[in-house]
């Protein structure tokens, strides 16, 4: 039998020629495997943590303290996935001779860039290896394969978001990809 790569590799969902290492905003949302309910729950639109949400979240504010150029912004739980923002900066990421020192006396080469998609994968590893550790889980996936993330265009579009991030809990019921809503959907309630 043939192999055909068209059929068999997935396409990306990235920008194409987008340089995803460039300063800016990024809006990201990572969904759990399966979308699986396995950072909380949303009570009275209100979002509670599980152990597993609590790490992601935690984690989620140490990103900067590896990342010299990057910073968090808003930051969301959700039972089956997270929002959050990303500013990728020019701090510590080159361009000048001789390497600059950033953090701790850390040295930066001029060369050193960090893509949008490094940080994440950073993310999902530290924090299915540390859930993981918690919950006596080895091997066991947190994250879907991928992430969605949206470049941040303008102020105008940054205040929409971090609307829509600090709303997201209050709005869990009426969500269409809630799991709940779904089941009720397949179940023809």
């Amino acid at each position: 039998m043939k192999f055909e790569t068209s059929k068999n590799q997935r396409s990306s969902i990235r920008l194409k020629e987008f340089d995803y290492s460039q300063s800016g905003g990024y809006f990201v949302t990572i969904c759990t495997y399966k979308g699986e309910c396995l950072l909380g729950n949303v009570i009275n639109g209100e979002m509670r943590l599980s152990k597993s949400g609590d790490i992601v979240n935690k984690f989620w504010h140490k990103i900067a303290g590896h990342f010299p150029n990057v910073k968090t912004d808003v930051f969301v739980v959700m039972p089956n996935h997270t929002h959050g923002i990303i500013f990728i900066t020019d701090e510590c990421r080159g361009g000048v001779s001789p390497p600059l020192r950033c953090h701790q006396g850390e040295e930066t080469s001029p060369l050193q860039k960090r893509v949008l998609g490094q940080i994440i994968a950073y993310f999902k590893y530290q924090t299915t290896k540390q859930v993981n550790q918690i919950l006596n889980t080895a091997g066991t996936s947190l994250w879907q394969r991928n992430y969605y993330e949206h470049v941040i265009r303008n102020e105008y579009d940054l205040r929409q978001i971090r609307e829509y991030m600090v709303n997201n809990p209050l709005k869990r019921e009426m969500d269409s990809e809630n799991p709940e809503n779904i089941k009720e959907r397949v179940m023809g309630k």
